[in-house]
């Protein structure tokens, strides 16, 4: 009894859409479509080349893990989770690790990158500017030029000294933005 209530519900909710739809134009007249371009605020460093677009906005959480080299702390890895930037459920749509590579968790497509320039911020992890180096699959990592890593919390290596092969996990937070070719 509950599927069938929820399939009730769905098709109300999908015709209510489409009515609403089709209501906005008038006959002979598609609806417009408009198309929201986010703003990216970075710094000057750290902008994408001219003939790139935005395609994707990211928040993302995780850790910069830290291994003990020689007596201090190197960086071995990112581990994050990333969602569509206003998606308040957090559905996680990517995953962020050694590499880097981010790979989609809806479609399997994936880029790696190597970091181009940097932005250092007081307290913080850099800001970056990263250029693709390899894509995989046909989604939404697809074709991928250019990352900025922006917006970042926390991922600092300990300032102490290290000993032996220790490791540590410094939670961080940013915001990763995608960049394709225009057409």
């Amino acid at each position: 009894m509950k599927l069938a209530k929820r399939i009730i519900l769905t098709t109300t909710a999908l015709a209510a859409a489409s009515t609403a739809t089709l209501l906005g134009a008038t006959v002979g007249q598609a609806a417009p479509v408009q198309t929201v371009r986010p703003v990216v605020d970075a710094p000057a460093a750290l902008k994408v080349p001219d003939g790139n677009r935005l395609t994707g906005v990211f928040s993302a959480e995780g850790v910069q893990t830290y291994t003990c080299t020689d007596g201090a702390w190197k960086l071995l890895e990112p581990a994050a989770t990333l969602w569509a930037k206003n998606d308040h459920s957090r559905r996680t749509v990517a995953l962020h690790s050694r590499g880097p590579v981010w790979v989609s968790t809806v479609d399997g497509s994936a880029v790696n990158a190597a970091a181009i320039a940097n932005s250092p911020k007081t307290g913080t992890i850099p800001e970056l500017l990263l250029q693709s180096t390899a894509t995989r699959g046909t989604g939404t990592f697809a074709g991928v030029s250019y990352i900025q890593r922006l917006n970042t919390r926390g991922g600092v290596a300990p300032t102490t000294a290290c000993t032996g092969t220790d490791q540590v996990s410094v939670p961080y937070s940013a915001t990763y933005t995608f960049y394709k070719p225009a057409k």
